[in-house]
């Protein structure tokens, strides 16, 4: 049972990883994009405007989706509508329909997808495997990111490097995403759904498990734990401008960085989180509160440091480390919904409720940065992004804290009505 849990939660991982792949294309095609496809910067950057608009907007209907059917035809549902998009997005279409396969894939990916995901790794575990099971997730996510992606540059390289080279490499995606959702399809589990006598009632069992979950105030307050690490988190992709501006690194030495502050931590951090909340603090919500409280210190002490005149390898290697402390924070973010003892029936509602409020920061965060760093410049704009990055976290840890208190006093009360 052990070997087909985990076994399970590998090939959820690999969907994990893979369904994103062709909705990110611009991290390997960008310059084929414009060259070879015809698209401008501005167009590029639409296709992402559109693709939030239907993920903010969509993840509302997850809150009833996500607990009306089953995991086992909404994940593979998801996959094979995100590889049907990959395969027109191969033919390279008009920029219209560059436009309306984002809107599909944010809706196949984003929508039916990714909260049902979190959901399923949730059934997964146990109460005392959550931190490991969601650690796990993330890892994984990032070794799939490395190993497709590197294997799509491979093809894009052996075609030419140009129209045809990106064409083959988005088939390559295509095809990965379609296999695993064919394969999703015979892995996971048809036990979760909610049933009843007639469609009706499990309608109204759905709705009623949506009233709940918004009427519970630690689910709201675990949502928002996940907003302030997110909010923490885009923090991270203005380190590589800090240390190229302030430190001068070299241009060699900026993609190498960004790959382990992108991908290495998260293969990192992802474990490191997960067995630290389940063996050492024994609890996602206390494990996110003390790093919380660790990430603002570790800022502030960083925003002190003589940056002017440290070492560049220094710069890097303290940036990292903050960095490991919000990708081990990421990691485990969604795990404190189990720990709140929202039934297990309504984990998808529960999950993409979290979706809703811990992503909301994508929406607001980067202008905030960008504005800080366009109005004040050199590191005076820098050290005011770090202090909303201290802020973020500082109100991570009063929410944690509160939410940890009401967990301890919620299982005091259970123990005492159990005596």
């Amino acid at each position: 049972m052990f070997m087909n849990k985990w076994a399970r939660l590998c090939f959820l991982v690999l969907g994990g990883g893979t369904i994103f792949k062709l909705s990110s294309m611009k991290d390997v095609f960008y310059v084929p994009m414009q060259n070879d496809w015809g698209l401008t910067n501005t167009q590029i950057g639409l296709g992402f405007t559109v693709y939030t608009i239907v993920q903010t907007t969509g993840l509302f209907l997850s809150l009833y989706i996500a607990d009306r059917y089953s995991k086992k035809i909404l994940l593979p549902f998801g996959l094979i509508g995100v590889g049907l998009c990959g395969l027109y997005l191969s033919t390279l279409p008009s920029f219209t329909g560059f436009l309306l396969c984002f809107a599909a894939m944010a809706f196949f990916g984003d929508v039916i997808f990714w909260p049902v995901l979190l959901k399923a790794v949730r059934l997964l575990g146990n109460k005392e495997e959550q931190g490991r099971m969601f650690g796990f997730l993330e890892a994984g996510r990032g070794v799939v990111d490395v190993i497709v992606a590197s294997g799509a540059l491979f093809i894009f390289v052996q075609f030419g490097e140009g129209k045809a080279g990106m064409q083959a490499g988005l088939l390559f995606y295509t095809l990965i995403t379609l296999a695993v959702g064919v394969v999703t399809y015979f892995i996971v589990d048809d036990d979760d759904k909610v049933t009843t006598q007639d469609n009706s009632n499990a309608n109204m069992e759905v709705i009623r498990g949506i009233k709940h979950v918004l009427s519970c105030a630690n689910v709201w307050l675990a949502a928002f734990g996940i907003f302030f690490v997110y909010a923490a988190y885009c923090g991270l992709t203005y380190f590589i401008p800090f240390l190229k501006d302030i430190y001068m690194l070299p241009v060699a030495l900026v993609g190498a960085y960004g790959i382990i502050n992108q991908y290495a931590l998260k293969m990192v951090g992802g474990p490191i989180g997960g067995f630290l909340a389940d063996k050492v603090t024994k609890s996602p919500t206390v494990y996110l509160k003390w790093t919380f409280l660790l990430a603002a210190i570790a800022m502030i002490c960083f925003i002190q440091l003589p940056h002017q005149s440290m070492n560049v390898y220094v710069g890097m290697a303290v940036t990292l480390g903050f960095g490991a402390i919000i990708f081990s924070q990421r990691a485990i973010f969604f795990a404190p919904m189990d720990e709140i003892g929202i039934s297990r029936q309504y984990s998808g509602s529960a999950m993409a409720f979290g979706c809703i409020i811990g992503y909301m920061p994508a929406m607001f965060a980067y202008t905030l940065y960008g504005a800080l760093l366009d109005n004040f410049k050199g590191i005076t704009g820098y050290n005011y992004v770090f202090s909303m990055m201290v802020t973020f976290s500082l109100l991570g840890f009063v929410c944690s804290t509160v939410l940890a208190r009401r967990i301890k006093k919620q299982k005091t009360v259970l123990e005492i009505t159990s005596a």
